[in-house]
């Protein structure tokens, strides 16, 4: 599960780094890492039980990540009742263009009975999972399972000093958290009523990748736990649309591939479904006809010379295959094709669809492949095979 998701990036995990005065930096760009809704989470539960046992808040409040790093939290809100205590740490993303950066994350904690343990519960702006293929069990608060076992371990250390029974009640709560998580992927894998409370390392890494391929991932095991046999990845809106009109695919068999080819193709490799359709625009298509599993512009360039061979395979004489080679774009490139009756667009698709399968080793999945342009008309199809 994950917090952001809007055609970029997101809530990430990497390494290092430290909060406060000591902005902690990304290697070589000067990128400030952030720190993840589990870790807030963290900060302000462990804050509020501090509070509810010793009367007065920690401010800032220190905790310490999975990876061994001891960052501390400055609390925006505070409030402690009879029978309950609240803290509030506002999420900072560093650098990364993470839709929950700015979120105030509470956390509302009260004792329970000897022997319940730590029991979490979502309050506003948090969702609740209501579909099964997600860590989490249906009715479940979205908190993940690292952020969980992060604010257990806190709890237990200051029920230990304190000389108490760790049984508490955590109640995670987001403002605005509802209407944020309507830019996110929560929404398509069953999460509803708001984000999620995720992270594994606690720290956020601007601009990696791995909370988009996380959430590639999760997409699978929901449609595949729905009982989905077709599934789509799409490079963008606009294909997904295509895909719709096309074969009619409910929502949760969408993944939202954007340049991650490959993270669908490996996953999909170890948990098969019965077919997948690859949907995306030609020219990145094109790259993964050319062996390219990242379709990402700075990371992948669409080869023109690889595109003239593929025309001369479709019957393109020698100077229009020139031509091709020396187009500006790769839609140019089709489009040159398309004026000559060369079916670019086809040849395209379908050697698109053979590297799938090279990359998919024989597992059991049929593939076909769509390229469309940039309105979402159908150039090229690589058919079922």
């Amino acid at each position: 599960m994950r917090d952001s998701g809007q055609r970029g990036v997101g809530e990430t995990d990497g390494a290092g780094g430290a909060k406060g005065g000591r902005r902690a930096q990304l290697e070589h760009t000067g990128l400030r890492h952030g720190w993840t809704t589990g870790a807030c989470a963290t900060a302000a539960t462990t804050a509020a039980y501090t509070a509810l046992l010793s009367g007065e808040f920690p401010d800032p409040v220190t905790i310490t990540l999975p990876k061994g790093q001891t960052p501390a939290f400055a609390l925006a809100a505070e409030e402690l009742t009879g029978r309950s205590a609240m803290a509030g740490v506002v999420k900072d993303a560093g650098d990364d263009p993470d839709v929950t950066h700015g979120a105030l994350i509470r956390a509302t904690v009260r004792r329970l009975p000897a022997g319940q343990g730590v029991v979490f519960r979502a309050g506003a702006g948090v969702g609740t999972v209501t579909r099964p293929g997600l860590p989490l069990a249906v009715g479940e608060a979205a908190v993940n399972p690292v952020p969980r076992r992060m604010m257990s371990e806190h709890v237990a250390e200051v029920a230990g000093r304190y000389g108490v029974g760790a049984d508490a009640e955590i109640t995670l709560s987001v403002d605005h958290g509802e209407e944020i998580a309507r830019s996110t992927w929560n929404p398509r894998l069953g999460i509803l009523g708001g984000l999620s409370i995720l992270g594994t390392t606690g720290i956020v890494v601007p601009y990696s990748c791995s909370a988009w391929i996380d959430s590639i991932r999760r997409g699978v095991d929901v449609a595949r736990a729905a009982g989905r046999t077709h599934v789509a990845g799409c490079t963008g809106s606009t294909s997904e649309k295509t895909v719709v009109a096309e074969y009619g695919l409910p929502e949760d068999a969408l993944l939202d591939m954007g340049d991650f080819a490959g993270a669908v193709l490996k996953y999909i490799r170890r948990h098969p479904v019965d077919r997948l359709t690859i949907c995306g625009g030609f020219a990145k298509l094109s790259k993964l006809a050319a062996g390219h599993l990242d379709l990402h512009s700075g990371r992948s360039q669409v080869d023109k010379g690889f595109l003239a061979e593929l025309a001369r395979r479709g019957g393109a004489d020698r100077g229009l295959a020139a031509e091709v080679a020396a187009a500006n774009t790769g839609l140019a490139a089709l489009h040159l094709c398309q004026a000559a009756g060369v079916p670019l667009g086809d040849i395209v698709a379908a050697t698109a669809r053979d590297e799938a399968l090279t990359v998919l080793r024989g597992a059991p999945v049929a593939v076909d492949v769509i390229c469309v342009d940039r309105s979402g008309a159908v150039v090229g199809r690589g058919p079922v095979r």
